[in-house]
């Protein structure tokens, strides 16, 4: 593998991103968020103001449950399939090029571009209010930052297997927005439901397992257990095996989530050559 050839390609997509002005207004939407979340996070029990950064991880946890794998999704499905309805990537495929070449240098461009994003937005966001962060505050808060890159690295990795197995942008662009309902929305609706109509037989370690089959429950976890104030708003200590609580074992699951998709994409990219 040529990497000056996978530098040239994510060079060019993140340059896509940084011309189009995208990096920018994610960057503004999540500082703005960051801050009203900080400041105002404690308004409906009266106080105004930053109060802990305990509880500004946990309700910043839901918004990025919600906006970063959609982000993530929407910057990936065309990724490929886009460069297919336009002609170019047969063009591209004519240079002394590989498939997997192309493929990498094109995540790689994509999540230097969402991580930017994500790193200045809720940097940014949380700037105004670093007199009041103590190092541990600032640690806890650069963990949650990075959990958010993992998270929108295994939906982009999701959204790069759409690209390549649809068979135009429409499609793609369906597919994509469903991912995100299923996993964001009705995952644990399901998993919920499931729960209920099992009357309890379905014992806490299939529960947790069943979790891990969703990257967005991984990351709500991995933010979860790096907080006691944390995991007593959500009451998942006492239900949780300790062996899924561990950090490191999150961490090894939500890699998964990164390479799994990406190599399956590779696989079927390669495929559609013969």
């Amino acid at each position: 593998m040529e990497w000056r050839q996978v530098r040239v390609m994510a060079a060019k997509e993140f340059r896509d991103r940084i011309r189009n002005r995208w990096v920018l207004a994610v960057a503004v939407i999540f500082a703005l968020f960051a801050l009203a979340i900080a400041y105002f996070g404690a308004a409906q029990q009266g106080a105004v103001g930053f109060r802990s950064i305990d509880v500004t991880v946990a309700s910043l946890s839901s918004l990025v449950i919600y906006l970063v794998p959609l982000i993530a999704l929407i910057l990936g499905y065309d990724a490929i399939v886009g460069e297919r309805e336009r002609g170019s990537l047969e063009l591209m495929l004519s240079m002394p090029i590989s498939r997997f070449e192309v493929l990498l240098g094109k995540y790689l461009g994509l999540a230097a571009a969402l991580s930017g994003a994500t790193v200045l937005g809720f940097g940014a966001g949380l700037l105004p209010l670093a007199n009041e962060l103590t190092v541990r505050d600032g640690f806890h808060y650069a963990g949650f930052v990075g959990s958010a890159i993992l998270l929108g690295l295994a939906f982009l990795s999701i959204s790069m297997l759409v690209s390549v197995v649809a068979s135009d942008r429409v499609r793609a662009s369906g597919v994509a927005i469903a991912l995100w309902f299923f996993f964001v929305l009705i995952f644990d609706l399901l998993l919920m439901g499931a729960l209920v109509l099992s009357d309890g037989s379905l014992g806490s370690g299939v529960f947790a397992a069943l979790l891990m089959l969703n990257p967005a429950d991984v990351f709500r976890l991995m933010n979860i257990f790096s907080s006691e104030q944390a995991q007593s708003m959500y009451g998942l200590a006492t239900v949780m095996p300790e062996r899924l609580t561990d950090p490191a074992v999150l961490l090894a699951i939500m890699a998964g989530w990164i390479v799994i998709p990406f190599l399956i994409a590779h696989w079927r990219f390669t495929c559609q050559q013969k």
